[in-house]
């Protein structure tokens, strides 16, 4: 009977002196959780009023989110009696031991930030980076995602995505279509710039601002060749290049203009 009285006595005690803390705590939590949600919440409406960009919308987001979250964490953790200094000097060399490990993926974060901030590129643009051609399609924080024209999933470090070459094809919003077609050294030049000029403007795809052209760009062993350069939108880039050399081959047929080939040549033996 005795010993359960003390064990009372301490559990009396304990809730004497914790109890309002953990209660504190978990309001703490609970409230702040809240205040989180709705911070957020309402960063996320002023970032769409003001038509931030979608990458920049969820790094912002995620970064503002995990500091809230932390700042919390200790407030929390102090409510309970916990010395912050201290458990802030284990976060620091905790972190400067993880920092070490994962070099690589802080460059990649860095090169993430580099992205975010600079603007190279918006999801939605077609690009090329690091020998791969796509469509960007997320911009996350350590790594960039493009959907390559063959309809691939190719994922990029951001951290050789910051410090390489970027080509992005869709910042200007034209392109030019570059293809060339020879036609033979006796066949009529200007008819056939006529020609080929005619497939051009009169595939809506193509833009007429800036103009379609047709060029003498090289006099080869066996044919002059033509430059054939419409330009387009970046999203219309394959129909147009596709259209051009379909409907250049069929209109030089049709009015009688030679592409040259290769013809074999058939050697008899006598005897």
């Amino acid at each position: 009977m005795k010993d359960t009285q003390v064990w009372i006595d301490k559990a009396i005690n304990f809730a004497t002196e914790y109890g309002p803390k953990i209660i504190g705590a978990i309001l703490i939590y609970i409230i702040g959780s809240w205040v989180i949600k709705k911070l957020t919440g309402v960063l996320r409406k002023v970032m769409l009023k003001k038509e931030y960009d979608e990458a920049l919308q969820k790094f912002l987001l995620n970064l503002v989110s995990w500091a809230l979250k932390i700042f919390l964490i200790i407030m929390v953790i102090s409510k309970l009696g916990v010395e912050t200094t201290s458990f802030a000097a284990i976060i620091a060399a905790a972190g400067l031991a993880i920092g070490l490990a994962l070099q690589g993926s802080l460059a990649n974060f860095a090169g993430g930030v580099l992205l975010i901030i600079f603007k190279p590129f918006k999801i939605g643009d077609l690009i090329e980076a690091q020998g791969v051609t796509g469509v960007v399609k997320e911009i996350e924080i350590f790594t960039t995602k493009l959907t390559t024209p063959d309809n691939k999933l190719a994922i990029i470090p951001n951290g050789a995505m910051g410090n390489g070459n970027i080509v992005n094809y869709t910042a200007e919003g034209k392109i030019r279509v570059d293809t060339m077609v020879g036609i033979g050294y006796d066949e009529d030049m200007k008819k056939a710039k006529e020609v080929l000029l005619e497939v051009l403007t009169s595939n809506p795809k193509v833009l007429k601002d800036p103009a379609p052209s047709v060029n003498v760009a090289n006099l080869g062993e066996s044919s002059v060749d033509l430059a054939v350069r419409p330009f387009c939108k970046p999203e219309d880039y394959w129909d147009v290049f596709f259209a051009t050399v379909e409907g250049s081959k069929l209109a030089l047929d049709k009015a009688g203009i030679e592409i040259p080939y290769p013809h074999a040549v058939e050697i008899q033996k006598e005897g």
